[in-house]
């Protein structure tokens, strides 16, 4: 699946996938994200933080007519306020898919899947 973009120079396809990467690179850039999750905990497990290269995993792109809805899934580190790391997250993935790929994202939707301590 891909999401298509219009201009007055052409056409593009950006494949889902795509995107979900560099949503999920620009997420864990955030401070206090201990990692991704998986969307599907009861396949894949409750404890797993999903590495680098399983960021799309945790993230699903959906297209709505024109709109473009992204849902994360999330681990928060302890001690954190959770309101404001999911409010960081939002904001850095909307910037850096708006800069790096030209799309405009309508809603970031974050889903924290736990917390974890982590060692200092």
């Amino acid at each position: 699946m891909s999401i298509e973009l219009t201009n007055k120079l052409g056409h593009i396809d950006i494949s889902t996938d795509v995107i979900a990467m560099v949503a999920g690179g620009a997420a864990v850039d955030c401070y206090g994200i201990v990692g991704m999750a998986s969307k599907n905990q009861m396949k894949d497990g409750l404890t797993d933080i999903l590495r680098k290269e399983n960021f799309t995993r945790g993230v699903i792109v959906r297209q709505e007519q024109d709109e473009v809805h992204i849902d994360m899934y999330i681990i928060v580190s302890y001690g954190t306020k959770i309101s404001e790391v999911a409010h960081n997250v939002q904001s850095k993935v909307k910037y850096t898919l708006d800069k790096t790929v030209g799309l405009a994202v309508d809603s970031v939707n974050i889903f924290v899947q736990g917390v974890r301590v982590t060692n200092p």
